[in-house]
């Protein structure tokens, strides 16, 4: 009796598994396998080792057709892409003005002071080049362009840029999504034929509601209600960074709580208006009529609000169960998440790489997995109480916040480098204002007729807006609540799908599971943090930051040097928070013992500069030539802000002379010595150092030119061979001389350049003499990054992660 007993406590513990969303979800880990094929694989032999028993033979055959659909669609996407992108930019060049006809194909959303919006070109000139069709992201226009809208276009354009580094995600697979192969300013916009269809009158509203809020709202709160109606990302550098570090970004986007909300709250006024009319409420169900209305709307205001992932995917679960009701049927949460997820992904081969359909899909599978449980054990029972009623709304608004945020922290976690506790408490204090009072005033402002109501309506949704953003300022400043994060690998995402669906599969075996996922999460990290911080070895790794230079190098005894930080002029892109402070971050690395500034050009401090103000910094070794000649605000900011916190600068004067012992590698400084050379140029004037462990080395050119060259060869000669030579100045036809070739002796010379200069680097006569010296040429633009590492005896080489050649000896093989 008591084994019968066990037997059916034991059924009851197992948990349901919905075929529909295990499928969705199969589809969606097909989708990701071209980012991480072996993780993908894994995690799909995990899971379906997990899920198998608890599905009908049917079902599994229909899942597995499922992944193997995804998988093959991604594959087919992501080559066909980079084909396309290969192709524009061989035929583009260098950045050039371009014309052609074409047809808009996006919302266009604000950006600063103008519009940005994606072009699919018909065909497209560039100064007598053909360029054919081609997709583009334009940035001008007028505020009338709609989607479908066709256009002759003027722009300045050049290829999309994918800074592709071996530690970071590849950035390739997100940017097929797009398509968008070419990128730049529009100079002119000119109609050739206006579209009529429902896409372009909703980009007409859209265009309408923002000249209205921007005439109404004040300066401080116009880019947040554009943000929180439109799903306008135009917040200034600091009110952005607030709102990501608080975790209230949600609050000021359109988010699927924002669309549940608004929607919902339309289909009740709808009901309770049609139930006043007593004719039709005794012939009809005006619940379902209602509902039907609410079915269509969705999917229209998560258009009208930008259509991010979020907001279609939660327009997908709301028209699937309002139709549901609409229908006559009982609306089931669990299958209606499952169909949003499962038709995003039919209609999105890529979706899994969405972060903002990710994230949603992360909170909803929160709310409905954790929210009930979480509710039972902490929501108090109603009763009359006005306290014990204060405490259950603040207990049940925490449950939900938690419950959403528990599944998006590792999403969260590969955003940014914290995540604080005061998140939930701000969440739970901001939320009535963001979605209580300021959704509402916003969508009725939207469609306000009276100027006066308008105004009226502006200002007090503005003083709710401003309270959202105090908040989200304040939490954001309590920086001894934020706790510091590493960014998770592939990997601690298989352990962290695996473990999750296992123990909430099989409850009465939940302790053991979590507590060996902990453990799985614990053995990757370390391996994470080993991998970040080798010893015994030299490493050198060329980071592609485009046309720039940057390089990390990683000493026998772990000290870390960075050298330069690369750089763009007047662009918003900084290779200091896209690519290096991300690859730290990926290393486990919070500390840069030693900056290295070769030389004070833009291209090499404007990273350099971003990267050392969120680091700890050993000290920094400076020609001096910026500071007695002038640079730029960034130099001078950079050098203030170290000198505050009590980091030495190092120069030649200390720096130069023979070799020395450091960090476990003989290091030796040959340029600028004893200092720098007034009245010659900073290139010429750079540091040029050389590392050797055991007898393997690498040279560092800085961007010195034939000037320096010719001194270097003249008064070192053969001490100068290096197995790895950093070239001078990107390869440009300036550098990199025969002379310095046949003394140095290199196997590979990397060559640090992007697809959108204008100076023709690297210069073919350059790129001729490395070939005829039989030197390997390893450009950032065509290869991304380039790691070199040595344990002194054995040396090898790899590009983007992928190995190229071996060294033992003198030869490569």
């Amino acid at each position: 009796m008591g084994f019968h007993v066990a037997r059916r406590m034991h059924s009851r513990l197992r948990v349901r598994v919905d075929a529909v969303l295990v499928t969705a979800g199969a589809l969606v880990l097909g989708g990701v396998s071209p980012s991480a094929p072996l993780a993908a694989l894994v995690a799909a032999l995990g899971l379906f080792a997990v899920l198998a028993p608890r599905l009908s033979r049917r079902a599994s055959v229909v899942v597995l057709v499922a992944l193997a659909v995804g998988a093959a669609r991604a594959w087919i996407a992501v080559p066909a892409f980079e084909t396309e992108l290969l192709r524009v930019r061989a035929a583009l060049g260098p950045p050039k003005r371009c014309s052609g006809v074409a047809r808009v194909e996006t919302s266009p959303t604000m950006h600063g002071d103008s519009l940005g919006f994606v072009a699919a070109f018909e065909s497209l000139d560039c100064e007598g080049t053909s360029i054919g069709r081609a997709r583009a992201r334009l940035y001008g226009g007028g505020v009338e362009l709609a989607r479908g809208d066709r256009v002759e276009v003027v722009a300045q354009l050049a290829p999309t840029e994918l800074f592709r580094n071996a530690e970071l995600p590849d950035p390739l697979p997100p940017a097929a999504r797009s398509g968008i192969t070419l990128s730049g300013g529009a100079l002119s916009v000119a109609f050739v034929e206006r579209s009529r269809f429902l896409p372009a009158l909703v980009d007409r509203a859209r265009a309408h509601v923002r000249a209205r809020i921007d005439a109404t709202f004040p300066p401080l709160a116009a880019p947040l209600a554009r943000a929180l109606v439109l799903g306008e990302n135009d917040l200034d550098a600091e009110d952005s960074a607030s709102f990501r570090a608080s975790g209230l970004s949600h609050l000021l986007a359109v988010s699927g709580t924002h669309l549940v909300f608004a929607v919902l709250s339309l289909v009740n006024a709808l009901a309770f208006v049609l139930a006043r009319v007593e004719r039709l409420a005794a012939s009809r169900d005006v619940g379902r009529l209602a509902a039907g209305f609410g079915a269509v709307l969705a999917p229209l205001y998560a258009d009208f609000a930008g259509g991010s992932g979020s907001a279609v995917r939660a327009a997908l679960m709301l028209t699937v169960g309002l139709g549901a009701r609409a229908l006559g049927r009982r609306p089931d949460g669990a299958r209606s998440f499952a169909l949003s997820v499962l038709v995003g992904a039919l209609a999105d081969p890529l979706v899994g790489l969405d972060v903002s359909f990710m994230l949603s899909a992360a909170a909803t599978a929160g709310l409905l997995g954790l929210g009930r449980p979480l509710a039972e054990r902490f929501v108090p029972e109603a009763s009359g109480s006005k306290l014990r009623a204060v405490l259950r709304v603040v207990a049940a608004s925490t449950v939900a916040t938690v419950s959403a945020m528990v599944p998006c922290i590792p999403l969260l976690a590969g955003l940014g480098p914290t995540l604080t506790v005061a998140g939930v408490a701000a969440n739970v204090v901001a939320a009535p204002f963001g979605e209580l009072v300021s959704l509402p005033l916003c969508l009725v402002h939207a469609v306000a007729y009276f100027p006066v109501l308008e105004r009226g309506i502006a200002l007090v949704a503005s003083g709710a807006l401003l309270v959202v953003r105090a908040l989200a300022r304040g939490s954001a400043s309590l920086t001894w609540l934020a706790v510091p994060v590493p960014p998770p690998t592939a990997f601690h995402f298989v352990v962290l799908a695996v473990g999750g669906v296992a123990a909430f599969t099989t409850p009465h075996r939940r302790k053991p599971l979590l507590l060996g996922t902990l453990a799985a999460l614990f053995v990757l990290e370390g391996a994470a943090h080993r991998a970040g911080h080798p010893k015994g070895v030299l490493r050198f790794t060329a980071l592609d930051v485009g046309q720039g230079d940057s390089a990390l190098v990683d000493l026998p005894d772990g000290t870390l040097v960075l050298v330069d930080g690369g750089g763009f002029v007047g662009s918003p892109v900084n290779p200091g928070t896209q690519v290096i402070l991300p690859i730290l971050r990926a290393r486990r690395r919070s500390r840069v013992d030693v900056a290295i500034l070769s030389h004070p050009h833009p291209d090499h401090y404007l990273g350099l500069a971003a990267t050392l103000a969120a680091v700890d910094v050993g000290e920094l070794w400076d020609t001096g030539q910026g500071r007695a000649e002038g640079a730029g605000p960034e130099y001078h900011g950079m050098l203030a802000d170290l000198a505050r916190r009590g980091v030495p600068v190092r120069g030649p004067d200390t720096l130069c002379g023979p070799p020395r012992s450091f960090g476990g590698v003989t290091l030796r400084v040959f340029s600028p010595c004893p200092s720098f050379e007034p009245g010659l140029g900073a290139n010429d004037n750079s540091f040029i150092v050389k590392l050797e462990h055991r007898g393997r080395a690498l040279l560092l050119m800085g961007d010195a030119e034939h000037v320096e060259e010719d001194r270097l060869v003249a008064e070192h000669g053969g001490e100068l061979s290096a197995d790895l030579l950093k070239t001078g100045h990107h390869g440009s036809r300036t550098s990199t001389s025969v002379a310095l070739l046949r003394a140095v002796r290199p196997a590979a010379a990397t060559v640090s350049t992007g697809i959108r200069n204008r100076f023709g680097h690297p210069h073919p006569t350059t790129l001729a003499t490395l070939q005829a010296e039989h030197v390997a040429a390893l450009r950032t633009d065509l290869v991304g990054s380039v790691s070199f590492r040595t344990d002194g005896d054995e040396a090898s080489l790899s590009v983007f992660g992928t190995r190229l050649l071996d060294r033992r000896g003198k030869t490569w093989f």
